[in-house]
């Protein structure tokens, strides 16, 4: 996992009761069942640029509302030649119904190549689902042939339920070419199917002079509704507020924006926690998104600017909270088959196949907490390594379910025997103030999982030979030779042990020094993180090289002829995989392997440094990536070059 030497962290020490019974008399502590209903993610709706081919509605996720996650692989979710006369959109809005199950969309019907004063009108959108969506457009200069026949310009439209008027309100600037003609924000409401607008534009406000791209939200707060706009003269974004939609609206002094880069296209949401807001606009002219955060409206923190990277290259968007059922269809309509494979931030990956599920699953260190400070494993399972279900925490050592530990819970691994899955675990045992590993037993491998009640590994169960390091990074392996099991641990020295019947213990006289000897911190001297695997009449280690945020961190291996070495190195052919700057691919190590059952066909799961994150607290903001692993007619392990794709989906 880490070093000690990364490890000058203070954590809470909480006085713990190290527990002894045995597993087949505890009675398993169920997690609570997950709520599809509740609101677990942000989806970003948005264009990439003004390219005709990138003026198409894209989606993109995140779980914190800042970090966004294409799906899809970047490309649209919805074709613009089959919704707009253009045959292009812009400035998607979305907004989630007054009965929660219904979403509006409106986006510009524009193609900017034609100029900026070339748009005539817009698209309504309106879906179930968010995968499916029925549409209908509004041609102004046809539809209003007298006073708007000379419309040029209707940008952003926008959707608000009018709590007076009991309808949906559209609103968005329109400018005509007649004289003295300057952008204006205009409403009218929606029919009731949100497939046509009611009577012709009326005037809700501007600011005197061009006021483009409005968003409306209400504040229970203050009871009032806030509109946000662009300024064309101030440059910058603006706020007004009123106590009902249609009341005349009051100016608030003072930019929004907390930048002086040229910004449009802001958008305003209520965070998940139901108190905070996230703000966020598009700073066109330097190609990046901006977020800012406010409590009350009023003042506005900056939070970050969003990289834009490859096809996720957002424009004039907007943001909705999702349910988690939401999330999941989305993610099953719209899958990326790019890395990483999980969302968010998880490191430590073990990868298993369960002869009884037919499925694969990943355990992971639940990552992006200051001090590896997580207290919970996650597991995903999928079909096809590719499409990765959140199938929840199936563990948790801060609480009833693991009783001597209280934090740390870092890189697991698992097995499947006979039916039941052991799964082993390292977490800070309050009693030694020690890093120890445990095992938790369950018959299925997501849970519920029962833990054996007192550590399997402590501090003192290490080689005389090893120095420093904690009882970390364990790993557990079956040799198909002899049938035994065998577990391996370590950080700074690796030690090897080989397992008891019951695979709650290991034979004590059997634990063995095995840190490959020779190297140094440049090549491949051993600091953590062992897995083990055979494949024809070889045994292969490997291990991460260097701290988890060092730009030297990689992956070495040795091979050995036994489950207890020792290890063999080739001096020419030590390396797994290391990090691709070029292709901002940062802290590539700490890896499970994967064969596929019956096929010589392999795979190395493996986290990354969040590029985000590569200059900041990087060793606690990793993700999960998979890549296929070769061997050379030798059983030599060809070096991985990290992809940015991944491996295609097995059928």
């Amino acid at each position: 996992m880490n070093t000690a030497k990364s490890l000058l962290t203070a954590f809470l020490m909480v006085a713990s009761v190290c527990t002894t019974s045995a597993v087949d008399k505890k009675q398993p502590v169920a997690l609570e069942p997950q709520d599809p209903n509740e609101m677990v993610s942000y989806l970003f709706t948005y264009f990439n640029s003004n390219d005709p081919k990138d003026e198409q509605i894209c989606y993109a996720l995140s779980d914190d509302g800042y970090n966004y996650t294409p799906l899809n692989d970047g490309m649209p979710v919805i074709e613009s030649d089959t919704i707009a006369l253009t045959q292009c959109v812009r400035d998607p809005h979305i907004l989630r119904g007054e009965d929660g199950k219904t979403f509006y969309m409106v986006v510009t019907d524009m193609r900017s190549s034609l100029g900026w004063s070339s748009n005539r009108g817009m698209v309504l959108l309106k879906s179930t689902d968010l995968v499916n969506w029925q549409h209908s457009t509004i041609n102004f200069p046809t539809r209003y042939t007298k006073k708007w026949k000379n419309v040029i310009r209707v940008w952003a439209p926008e959707t608000i339920y009018d709590r007076q008027a009991g309808k949906y309100m559209v609103f968005y600037s329109l400018r005509t070419s007649d004289p003295g003609s300057y952008d204006r924000i205009y409403y009218q409401y929606a029919n009731k199917d949100f497939t046509d607008l009611e009577g012709e534009p009326q005037w809700l406000f501007d600011a005197g002079n061009a006021t483009i791209d409005g968003d409306i939200v209400y504040n229970d707060a203050d009871q009032m509704y806030h509109l946000f706009y662009k300024q064309e003269s101030g440059r910058g974004i603006y706020q007004a507020v009123a106590k009902n939609l249609t009341d005349k609206w009051q100016m608030v002094g003072g930019n929004v924006e907390q930048t002086k880069e040229s910004v449009e296209g802001v958008g305003v949401c209520k965070a998940i926690d139901g108190k905070s807001w996230i703000i966020m606009y598009d700073c066109y002219g330097n190609g990046h998104y901006q977020f800012c955060k406010s409590e009350d409206l009023k003042t506005f923190k900056f939070v970050q600017n969003t990289e834009m990277r490859g096809k996720f290259t957002p424009r004039h968007g907007t943001i909705i909270p999702i349910t988690r059922a939401e999330k999941e269809r989305l993610l099953k309509a719209f899958p990326n088959h790019k890395q990483p494979i999980l969302s968010g931030f998880h490191a430590d990956p073990e990868v298993l196949y369960s002869n009884k599920t037919k499925k694969y699953y990943i355990y992971s260190t639940t990552d992006g907490t200051p001090g590896w400070g997580g207290h919970d494993f996650s597991v995903f399972s999928s079909d096809n390594l590719i499409d990765w279900k959140d199938e929840g925490k199936m563990l948790d050592v801060k609480g009833d379910q693991v009783k001597w530990a209280t934090g740390n819970a870092w890189a697991p691994c698992i097995i499947e025997k006979k039916g039941k899955y052991y799964f082993y675990f390292s977490a800070h045992n309050p009693k030694t103030n020690r890093k120890e590993i445990g095992v938790a037993v369950s018959d299925s491998p997501t849970g519920p999982f029962v833990d054996s009640g007192a550590p399997i590994i402590t501090d003192n169960d290490r080689p005389r030979e090893a120095r420093g390091g904690q009882a970390i990074d364990v790993d557990v392996f079956k040799d198909p030779k002899s049938g035994k099991y065998y577990l391996y641990w370590g950080n700074g020295f690796m030690a090897g042990a080989e397992l008891n019947d019951d695979m709650l213990s290991v034979k004590k006289e059997t634990i063995t020094h095995m840190t490959p000897q020779g190297g140094n911190l440049q090549t491949w001297a051993f600091r953590e993180g062992a897995y083990v695997f055979y494949r024809k009449g070889n045994y292969y280690f490997m291990w991460s090289v260097d701290d988890t945020g060092s730009p030297n961190y990689h992956v070495c291996y040795g091979t050995s002829k036994s489950p207890l070495g020792p290890i063999s190195i080739d001096e020419q052919n030590y390396l797994v995989i290391k990090q691709k700057p070029e292709d901002k691919i940062y802290g590539t190590a700490h890896n499970s392997v994967l064969q596929i059952p019956g096929k010589d066909e392999w795979y190395i799961v493996y986290h990354r440094i969040n590029k985000n994150y590569v200059n900041h607290e990087p060793g606690i903001h990793r993700e999960v990536c998979i890549d296929r692993l070769t061997f050379d007619k030798k059983g030599r392990i060809i070096p991985v070059i990290p992809t940015l794709d991944g491996p295609a989906p097995l059928k």
